[in-house]
């Protein structure tokens, strides 16, 4: 299944690449990444990881969470919108490696599974037993 999604994610990059009438060079560069590492992303050759995703979204000007899903980090049938949040501050923390973000990724879903997060953490402003003034 995962090299179907893989080919997906290259398939739809191209398509926007092209939409943004962008030279796979031009992305490469706007990306911050190799030219022949984008060319075999875009062939379903590689999968990036969620740091390069990232960085190829804010070169397209697409949402990161588009392509977390294409590539398999999210799952598209039941997006939440906590765990994109949670996704996309691993994958925009510059101080990571790529390593240490796929494996905070793994942590974060061992915990909370591919499909299902808590809807929010509690805060002692928002319990039931707060009293308002």
């Amino acid at each position: 299944m995962a090299p179907t999604l893989v080919h997906d994610l290259g398939s739809y990059l191209r398509e926007q690449r092209t939409a943004a009438q962008l030279s796979l060079r031009q992305l490469s560069e706007l990306a911050g990444i190799s030219n022949p590492y984008l060319s075999q992303i875009e062939r379903g050759l590689k999968k990036p990881s969620a740091e390069i995703l990232q960085q190829i979204a804010r070169a397209l000007q697409v949402s990161a969470e588009s392509l977390y899903v294409r590539a398999g980090i999210l799952d598209a049938a039941n997006p939440d919108p906590h765990q994109c949040d949670v996704l996309h501050a691993i994958a925009a923390d510059g101080r990571l490696n790529d390593r240490q973000r796929q494996a905070l990724i793994d942590v974060y879903r061992s915990f909370v599974g591919n499909t299902h997060v808590d809807p929010a953490p509690s805060h002692p402003s928002s319990s039931p037993s707060s009293t308002h003034a």
